[in-house]
């Protein structure tokens, strides 16, 4: 459920500008994602993201991977 209040008074103004989507401020809408290098499923990082790209899933396995490496 949304947390905003339901005042009549309460016009949502005062809560400042509205959030921008990420990107440039000229892709006003959605975020194309990266696709994983590994698997590729959607990131959660933007098409823009530098360097290779995992999902969560591969994200967390390599992370596994490195961490028994010894």
């Amino acid at each position: 459920m949304d947390e905003r209040t339901t005042d009549p008074e309460h016009d949502g103004a005062a809560d400042g500008p509205a959030p921008r989507a990420e990107g440039s401020p000229k892709t006003a809408g959605t975020v194309r994602y990266a696709a994983c290098v590994q698997c590729a499923e959607p990131t959660e990082y933007p098409e823009t993201t530098r360097g290779a790209t995992l999902c969560p899933v591969c994200e967390w396995q390599e992370g596994q991977r490195l961490a028994c490496s010894g």
